[in-house]
């Protein structure tokens, strides 16, 4: 995923049972955390639907930035995904 250095965006990690994700139709998400190295802010984050979305601004232009969340569920099953950013000048 790409950001410019000066934007304040959201990206999201989809668990939906949509039959492509990871989630089971009766399960929820009950905690999650976010982690964010150094050099990228995370404004905001939340949960919704079986979506967490982080709010990111900032970064270093060339610098690739990678994003995890792990989830807890109603299931007491647990996961991490990761994304990465790259900070480009647009």
């Amino acid at each position: 995923m790409i950001k410019d250095p000066n934007a304040k965006l959201d990206f999201g990690f989809n668990w939906r049972p949509d039959g492509k994700e990871w989630l089971e139709e009766d399960e929820t998400i009950t905690s999650y955390v976010i982690t964010v190295p150094t050099g990228i802010v995370k404004e905001s984050d939340s949960e919704s639907d079986g979506v967490v979305t982080v709010w990111l601004s900032g970064g270093t232009v060339g610098q690739n930035y990678k994003i995890e969340c792990e989830i807890t569920t109603s299931k007491d099953r647990t996961d991490e995904r990761s994304t990465w950013i790259k900070v480009v000048e647009r």
